[in-house]
């Protein structure tokens, strides 16, 4: 936002974000995956090397080294995703109750499952679209901040049996 763009969140998948892309028609788009789209030149191209070369055109356009650009970008901490076994058939049913019993308290944005949102951070509950699994995410501000979001999430996630938590 401070930079003049406009953030949009939408639904996690190749196809879903570079239809978004065409619809919004956005400069660039990107996964939490790594996978970024630009829709100049080469409409909805995601490619390692051409998105190297488009940062590369940034750097001499703006005059700046890769470590200057970089230092503009916002750091949070954040985890990678997290997968959780959760039945097909109760995974989406999940998504939903986790958004019920936290929209009484914190914002959330349910474009594709819940992300909760906080002051310093946000956590995400998905039901995965191709494995029995939750999908889940955390990010935080500050390590402590990262730590309280994540643990407020697993502490409603707690009380649904069917949701495999054992790895935590």
């Amino acid at each position: 936002k401070k930079l003049g763009g406009k953030p949009i969140i939408w639904k996690t998948g190749h196809s879903l974000v570079k239809a978004k892309l065409k619809e919004e028609n956005a400069p660039i788009a990107g996964e939490m995956s790594g996978h970024i789209f630009f829709n100049d030149r080469y409409y909805g191209y995601d490619d390692a090397i051409y998105a190297s070369i488009r940062i590369f055109e940034l750097m001499e356009e703006e005059n700046k080294k890769l470590s200057e650009l970089h230092d503009e970008i916002p750091f949070y901490y954040s985890t990678p995703e997290i997968r959780v076994p959760c039945p097909d058939e109760k995974k989406f049913e999940v998504v939903e109750k986790i958004k019920e019993r936290l929209k009484e308290k914190y914002e959330v944005i349910d474009i594709d499952g819940a992300r909760i949102e906080f002051e310093d951070g946000f956590g995400l509950v998905r039901a995965s679209n191709t494995q029995p699994v939750l999908v889940l995410r955390f990010e935080g501000k500050t390590e402590e901040k990262l730590g309280n979001i994540k643990e407020i999430i697993l502490k409603e996630l707690r009380k649904f049996p069917e949701v495999d938590l054992s790895n935590f």
